[in-house]
């Protein structure tokens, strides 16, 4: 079946770094696009970064610019995306998810991986 599984959260120190990974399996990773959202403790999704199938192409939030890169490993079937300088604002659970075109939907989600910070 298909599936997206999200690891590498956990608590990291305010302005240091942290990597998550996103596993796939399941589908056909190299024709997908993937993206990272988060979610924040009682807020909605938040669309962080996305590469397409191949990596040469990378887009992402404007706030996050600068701190986060999203990177694939289309021989691993991972996704990752490295954190830099993590904010307070930044704890939340990370999700990976897959989308098979530009403009489709996103149809695969992982279970997502928490983020929490610490001063």
């Amino acid at each position: 079946e298909v599936q997206l599984v999200e690891s590498g959260g956990g608590l990291v120190q305010s302005g240091g770094s942290l990597r998550l990974s996103c596993a796939a399996s399941g589908f056909a990773f190299d024709r997908y696009g993937m993206s990272w959202v988060r979610q924040a403790p009682g807020k909605g999704l938040e669309w962080i970064a996305h590469i397409n199938w191949n990596g040469g192409s990378t887009v992402y939030a404007e706030s996050m610019k600068g701190r986060f890169t999203i990177s694939r490993d289309n021989a691993k079937n991972t996704v990752y995306l490295r954190m830099d300088n993590v904010q307070d604002e930044d704890p939340a659970v990370y999700y990976c998810a897959a989308k098979a075109a530009v403009t489709g939907p996103y149809t695969h989600w992982g279970q997502g991986t928490q983020v929490t910070v610490s001063s």
